[in-house]
């Protein structure tokens, strides 16, 4: 176990926990099915926001059979970042990407040799398998040798080769999806090769927010949530009888832009296409469920359903406010921001075998933990230099009303690198607006302001009223606990790590 000398009596507590939540565990090692959704805000799932007009029974099912997490956030208000955090349980600051996401053709974000949860998991037996949108890197083979340049007068792209440093570089026994649907190369990957010759360049799109490059002909946005779909019921039926457990890893493409809707949902939700988006998404959390009670798997399956950050604007806020639906269920800003509305996201699970009944967690948990919560499910006796920010959340899972808190403090992190830090009910945020795209934008937006912001979240979910000027104790306490996370590597209990490469960022001002 991770130890730390000036963390004994947290670590004594929890070791005593964690011997009593393993004697409790007496089923066969259970799959795991983990769905991340694209830009769904909280509001979007209907348990979590009882007067929103956007119906969704079937994601809504599995807070009826589990537990819903009504505290929870992703590792940033964007969705690389997030990735990274999920599958690593680690800070993605930590990593050589400091603010924004991956472009195409960017090289791997995750490091080879670098523990994450589908290696992990390999090493318990399981057979592992990610299915649409990566967004984390490949390494891209061109003909002259030179950086990767898809212009429609110039490509450099050699498609027919393997592409490495991708799923099934670290961990994943196979793959199907794409970088990003509104990234090139527009062809679905399977394994480490493209499917089929991309030789069409696309200039536009006919939806928003697709950049130009090359495809393969025929290229149709619309077909993308179905094909994953179909593909995850089949590897669900196919992995069922093969006498191991699975871990299959489901980043759909939904509803992130571009917004498009297969033909069915069209018009389903009486709303906007962003609304019949969200419809479709729940659909595919559906077919997953007939997939598994086909199989008779739905006991000892674990189901995580959870969005990489909150939602973004392209959903037409004000149209849908005014027919009574918030997507951000009523927090500050939204994607890409620091404020709540960026990072707080819908969580929920379900494991009949274990968990019975609904439930409600309200501590404050992180997309990162579930690196550790499945190496203590599974018996993965986590290294100092693994998870460095996860946290195991089997106390909580067996007993929603565990206390005291799992996680000591929380980071967040925004689009342009600007940082926040949740402990109880305060949140200190290193910066005059919202880091992101909401008002105040960083810049100009931000004069005149203070350059911190502390919100008490109890009194004050929606982020109103700056207090930095009441409590300054609890501002330098706040920040130095910070500091002392970028310093020391991590924020779990455990030997100092080091971060990759330096923090020229102006956010990280705070730590001269």
């Amino acid at each position: 176990m991770r130890h730390h000398d000036t963390s004994f009596l947290f670590l004594s507590y929890f070791h005593i926990a964690f011997q009593l939540v393993n004697a409790e565990l007496k089923t066969d090692p259970p799959n795991i099915i983990f769905i991340l959704a694209d830009d769904l805000g909280m509001g979007d799932v209907s348990c979590f926001n009882k007067s929103g007009q956007i119906k969704t029974p079937n994601i809504d099912k599995i807070g009826k059979n589990g537990i819903m997490f009504s505290d929870a956030h992703s590792s940033s208000a964007v969705c690389t970042p997030t990735r990274y955090g999920l599958l690593t349980g680690r800070y993605n600051w930590r990593s050589r990407l400091k603010q924004g996401v991956l472009v195409q053709y960017d090289k791997p974000l995750l490091e080879m040799g670098r523990t994450n949860m589908a290696s992990m998991l390999k090493t318990k037996g399981y057979q592992t398998a990610a299915m649409g949108k990566w967004h984390l890197g490949w390494n891209w083979s061109t003909t002259d040798g030179k950086a990767p340049v898809d212009q429609k007068e110039q490509c450099n792209l050699d498609f027919a080769k393997q592409v490495s440093g991708g799923p099934t570089s670290i961990g994943f026994d196979y793959f199907f999806g794409m970088d990003a649907p509104n990234y090139p190369p527009y062809a679905y990957m399977e394994n480490d090769r493209i499917l089929g010759k991309p030789t069409v360049f696309y200039a536009n799109q006919p939806y928003a927010d697709c950049r130009p490059g090359t495809g393969v002909e025929g290229w149709n946005l619309e077909h993308i949530l179905p094909e994953i779909q179909q593909r995850s019921v089949n590897y669900i039926g196919k992995a069922a009888g093969a006498g191991k457990p699975f871990f299959l890893y489901l980043p759909i493409t939904a509803p992130h832009t571009p917004i498009s809707p297969d033909k069915p949902f069209v018009g389903s939700s009486g709303l906007n296409v962003y609304a019949d988006f969200v419809k479709q998404v729940d659909a595919f959390v559906g077919a997953i469920q007939e997939a598994l009670e086909a199989n008779n798997l739905t006991e000892n399956t674990i189901l995580v359903f959870t969005s990489d950050n909150g939602c973004s604007p392209q959903a037409d806020f004000k149209f849908l406010k005014d027919r009574g639906h918030d997507s951000n269920n009523g927090y500050r800003g939204h994607k890409a921001d620091i404020f709540e509305g960026g990072h707080r996201v819908p969580l929920l699970m379900q494991w009949p075998a274990t968990i019975k009944g609904a439930s409600t967690v309200s501590q404050t948990v992180s997309l990162n933990d579930f690196m550790a919560t499945f190496a203590g499910i599974v018996g993965y006796d986590l290294k100092d230099n693994e998870a460095e920010d996860s946290y195991n959340l089997l106390p909580v899972l067996l007993n929603p009303s565990t206390k005291p808190a799992i996680r000591e403090a929380t980071v967040h992190h925004s689009i342009n690198g600007s940082f926040a830090i949740r402990k109880g009910d305060w949140k200190l945020i290193l910066a005059a607006g919202s880091g992101g795209w909401s008002f105040p934008t960083p810049g100009k937006a931000e004069e005149g302001l203070p350059p911190l912001q502390l919100y008490n979240l109890k009194k004050d979910p929606s982020e109103k009223n700056n207090l930095q000027d009441q409590f300054p104790t609890l501002v330098e306490e706040l920040k130095m606990l910070l500091i002392k996370y970028v310093r020391e590597g991590r924020s779990s209990p455990g030997k100092i790590q080091s971060n990759d490469g330096p923090y020229p960022w102006k956010q990280l001002n705070f730590l001269k």
